[in-house]
């Protein structure tokens, strides 16, 4: 069983709140718009993190991080990106890709939104764990964390920090 911590939006802000969540985990999975590489360096002094590069990261952040990140956590294929969309309304840069293969988990961020949502059609869990970053217009903070364990995606938490 593998304990994850997804956390999307950072926008170059990270905390001992967030970094004692990460402590918690075993791998930490950062779904893009990192702004500044201190984030996730910070993270990987603690704990080994993948993640993705988003609209407002640099060439640096860029040549560390791709745009998708597909891997197999256990037995869970899981595609990570960060504008991906949601069941129904998958970004055009993904769509066929997504139908033609799909993961078990899908996880995107951008939106700022938190959703958790099943595609029936695809039989696919999408996560979004919404923004822990302080830029924006979201109310909350939020990320979310769950184990996988074999084949299954459970014990899902929000976790929630007022804004700012």
């Amino acid at each position: 069983m593998i304990k994850i911590l997804l956390l999307s939006d950072t926008h170059s802000y990270i905390d001992d709140d967030i970094l004692k969540y990460v402590k918690q985990a075993d791998e930490v999975w950062h779904a893009g718009d990192i702004g500044d590489l201190k984030v996730t360096d910070d993270i990987k002094k603690l704990k080994p993190i993948k993640g993705v590069f988003g609209n407002i990261d640099d060439n640096i952040i860029r040549k560390e991080f791709p745009e998708n990140n597909r891997f197999m956590c256990e037995d869970v294929d899981v595609w990570l990106t960060h504008i991906g969309g949601y069941p129904g309304a998958y970004n055009t840069r993904i769509r066929e890709e997504i139908r033609l293969h799909p993961p078990k988990l899908f996880i995107c961020g951008h939106s700022h939104i938190l959703k958790v949502m099943p595609d029936k059609k695809l039989n696919l869990l999408h996560m979004n764990p919404g923004a822990v970053g302080k830029y924006g217009f979201h109310k909350k903070r939020t990320m979310l964390r769950f184990t996988i364990d074999g084949s299954k995606v459970d014990n899902l938490e929000v976790i929630e920090f007022s804004h700012p």
